[in-house]
């Protein structure tokens, strides 16, 4: 599964939220969410904890 790269930022924009609050809020690695920046493939799991952090419903970030 991949994150889409524009829909991420954009809702990082919209919550005004830096790579760090996001590692934070989401309990993921500063790695993995660089990973995920770069439009490397996650899991599930990752995905879900992405969009929790952001307040977006799964389906709004992934490609």
């Amino acid at each position: 599964m991949r994150i889409n790269r524009k829909k991420l930022l954009l809702a990082m924009l919209d919550q005004d939220m830096k790579v760090g609050q996001l590692v934070e809020k989401s309990g993921l690695s500063r790695c993995t969410v660089s990973a995920i920046r770069s439009g490397k493939t996650c899991n599930l799991e990752t995905v879900q904890k992405i969009s929790k952090a952001l307040g977006v419903e799964p389906e709004e970030i992934i490609e």
